[in-house]
């Protein structure tokens, strides 16, 4: 096992504490992290999407001139697709986008994700993050002494109101619980900052 330092909301460094390498210490497989980002973004998809056809345009019921001798091409309606008003051809039509990957897919992806912020440096553990009141400027000196300046992930072990709504303004932070952590996200953003009893739920869910 790795030893990796433990801060305090100061950035200060308290102690020490052991990962488990068979969740941040895996060689990082970037095809399977790629599909589970894909797959993720497929899922966000709403599938809204629809066009009319040219049996659903209203009119187009007569035929506009007759079949011979107007030195037009035929036509049979004013609604076909080459017409103005005309329906859409072959169009984007309402559908479902979701698919889904193997657990065994999914939970590799994770470990991998885990495993590279560990690799580049990128990966705090926070001894607490205990806020008394709503506070936007405790999330902001917190990042400043942790010397983050770009975007940044915080892990909760638990969904904590106080933390979610005092990073909500600040630009390029995100925060989210143990059980709605996801692999677009930790490579989405640049700094993986997770509380100590956060890291003991990831190692007992992915170990």
């Amino acid at each position: 096992m790795s030893t990796i330092s433990v801060f305090d909301m100061a950035g200060n460094q308290v102690s020490e504490t052991e990962l488990n390498d068979a969740v941040f210490g895996i060689t990082p497989n970037e095809a399977v992290m790629h599909a589970m980002v894909v797959n993720y973004l497929a899922n966000q998809r709403q599938g809204t999407q629809s066009t009319l056809t040219r049996t659903e345009v209203r009119g187009g019921g007569r035929k506009p001139w007759r079949q011979k001798g107007t030195g037009h091409a035929r036509q049979g309606s004013t609604r076909a697709p080459q017409w103005y008003h005309g329906g859409v051809a072959l169009g984007p039509k309402p559908r479902d986008y979701r698919y889904s990957l193997n657990k065994k897919v999914r939970r590799l992806a994770m470990k991998s994700a885990l495993s590279s912020k560990v690799i580049d440096n990128n990966l705090i553990v926070l001894e607490a993050l205990e806020l008394k009141e709503f506070k936007t400027k405790t999330i902001v000196e917190m990042l400043k002494a942790l010397g983050v300046s770009g975007k940044a992930l915080i892990v909760t072990a638990e969904s904590d109101a106080k933390v979610i709504k005092s990073a909500a303004n600040i630009p390029g932070v995100k925060t989210a619980a143990v059980n709605t952590l996801n692999v677009y996200d930790i490579l989405n953003y640049d700094k993986f900052i997770v509380v100590k009893n956060a890291v003991g739920k990831i190692e007992e869910v992915y170990a």
